[in-house]
């Protein structure tokens, strides 16, 4: 489990590998991850965006902006908690994934909170720090 903490909102990241729907002889592997969002704080706020840096056991980088998540723009009062599961491919068999989602408060501010890095790495190959 990975976690960061921004202005009291908490993203802890779960990142777990999808051997059915990977293929390593055509140079395909497949991540799932669960992220958890917690707010922490005593203020109304609203997932808008996201910004996700992708890099690969290349080194490649591949960045990923849009609205929301998982076609959600989540509201969280103090106190509550947001949950989904997305994916991430890859045409090496390890990597890591990091970035912000920027929320708004009831008052139209805006800021960006930290998405803590974390690995994509095979269950059973030996982790490298990439």
């Amino acid at each position: 489990m990975y976690s960061a903490t921004t202005r009291d909102i908490e993203v802890r990241v779960r990142p777990f590998y999808l051997e059915e729907r990977s293929d390593p002889a055509g140079n395909r592997y497949v991540w799932g991850y669960r992220v958890t969002i917690w707010n922490h704080s005593s203020e109304f706020v609203q997932l808008m965006s996201r910004h996700w840096r992708i890099t690969d056991g290349a080194g490649r980088v591949e960045e990923v902006r849009g609205a929301g998540v998982v076609g959600d723009q989540p509201e969280l009062d103090p106190g509550d908690s947001y949950e989904y599961t997305s994916g991430c491919p890859l045409s090496t068999p390890s990597g890591f994934m990091a970035g912000s989602y920027t929320m708004r408060t009831a008052t139209g501010e805006t800021f960006d909170i930290e998405i803590p890095a974390f690995s994509l790495d095979l269950p059973d190959e030996r982790r490298t720090v990439n």
